[in-house]
């Protein structure tokens, strides 16, 4: 056997080197949070604590099983936020930006990382788009921490003011969720002291939506304001219908399923039960904040939250879920089999018949993640499956609500939660195919037989 076959036979695949990456990340994060100096006095964290929340930080999810902002000192709150950073942006793109102030040549393989991480479609520009990514990331997370400074810099003081608006800003954009206004408003408190708050829920909402709509999206806009480019792609339109979709209904349905809720919306004026009806439609979206008690929401409103963060954010971007592409190629499918269509057509354009076995791929392998890490979880955690259930979608869709559990979940279930949130971040596609055996591409045609559907 030559050494060009040998080397082949034993390379790492784009989808295999994403997932050990993201593992080395999330195994170093661990270890620095376990340091005696990242915890605060008299604060202690098992290994297994640490390992949960820095694959959290890293997956972008929020889940905690223990307070981020009174359990963790300064040192470790920059820790968790350059997990979240690295997680949001990816490692790929992290690592190319260091390869690139280096001087080193990033060559044909780590392109095809980038697209990878990416959710690109092509290998034109990669380097050039990684460099436009952290330069938009920066500037979007730095006007987002201004606009909060506004409100938190008259509450806390100029220093703590500034880096409470820093960190959110960068959790909301990498739709993290992790707060640190443990010390302040309590434990696990989230943004609930921000419910009627204008400015806090419009530029946090805004940060969440653009870093869930994806880069390619943004950029895309951004050729179109500037006349780069003729006509929106297909994609970008694809995604901004679905995404504005979704938070309308979303934001419509909370309003009346919580208006009477004496534990969530009931007691708040109009005004302020808009802003967090709004506000709890865009966070199931990936991001993981809340300013009502999620706790507290009636059966029908959790299980529409199930539904958005099973749904998640778009290709390319810092969320996770099974994406707003993949539910649209779906339902187009879906309609253009029942009104009879041989083709997939949607806005004057034929979607590949390839591209909807793709998506339907992604949302079984979604689908039987979630059927079965609830079913063990629903084994021995002993909690309602109402509450089970959105744990796991919350993980899978590297959301970080949670009905209260997360604290309380035994050693299976902090070992298996983790688990789904590393899959929703790397994609149920890609986490399939980095586990897969390569085979030899063989083009066998068998004949054809049908079988009754429906």
């Amino acid at each position: 056997m030559s050494g060009n076959n040998v080397k082949s036979r034993y390379s790492l695949t784009p989808p295999q080197v994403m997932v050990l990456g993201f593992l080395l990340v999330i195994i170093i994060g661990a270890f620095l949070l376990s340091l005696p100096v990242m915890l605060q006095d008299g604060k202690t964290l098992s290994p297994l604590d640490a390992l949960f929340t820095a694959n959290s930080a890293v997956c972008v999810t929020g889940l905690v099983v223990v307070d981020t902002g009174t359990t963790f000192t300064l040192f470790g709150q920059l820790i968790i936020l350059a997990l979240i950073q690295i997680g949001g942006l990816g490692f790929m793109t992290m690592s190319t930006i260091i390869f690139a102030f280096l001087g080193r040549r990033i060559g044909l393989r780590e392109r095809l990382l980038i697209r990878e991480s990416l959710g690109q479609l092509s290998l034109q520009g990669m380097v050039k788009l990684v460099k436009y990514v952290v330069r938009m990331t920066l500037v979007i997370e730095g006007v987002g921490a201004l606009l909060l400074f506004a409100r938190f810099g008259s509450l806390y003081g100029f220093w703590r003011g500034l880096y409470l608006s820093i960190f959110h800003a960068v959790s909301a954009f990498c739709n993290a969720g992790f707060d640190i206004f443990g010390p302040y408003t309590g434990p696990f408190s989230g943004f609930t002291s921000f419910v009627g708050d204008p400015l806090v829920n419009i530029v946090v909402s805004g940060l969440i939506i653009l870093g869930g709509i994806g880069f390619m999206v943004i950029a895309d806009l951004y050729d179109a304001q500037t006349h780069r480019r003729p006509r929106l792609l297909l994609h970008t339109r694809v995604v901004l219908i679905a995404t504005g979709v979704l938070i309308a209904v979303g934001t419509l349905a909370v309003f009346l399923l919580e208006y009477g809720n004496p534990a969530t919306l009931g007691k708040l004026p109009l005004l302020h039960k808009i802003l967090a009806a709004f506000f709890q439609a865009v966070s199931p979206r990936t991001a993981g904040f809340n300013t009502i008690s999620i706790g507290d929401m009636h059966g029908a409103t959790l299980l529409l939250t199930v539904i958005l963060m099973f749904i998640g954010a778009s290709p390319g971007g810092t969320g996770g879920g099974i994406k707003t592409t993949t539910f649209a190629v779906l339902f187009i499918s879906a309609r253009s089999v029942i009104t009879g269509h041989e083709e997939i057509n949607v806005s004057g354009r034929r979607i590949p018949f390839d591209l909807a076995l793709r998506a339907l791929a992604v949302a079984m392998l979604a689908l039987f993640l979630v059927i079965v890490a609830t079913m063990i979880l629903e084994i021995t955690e002993g909690k309602e499956f109402m509450q089970v259930l959105f744990e796991v979608v919350s993980a899978f869709g590297t959301v970080g609500l949670s009905t209260g559990i997360t604290p309380a979940l035994s050693v299976v279930g902090k070992m298996i939660i983790p688990f789904v949130m590393f899959a929703g971040r790397v994609g149920p596609l890609t986490f399939a195919a980095a586990l897969a055996q390569r085979k030899q591409s063989t083009v066998i045609s068998y004949p054809e037989e049908r079988i009754s559907i429906g």
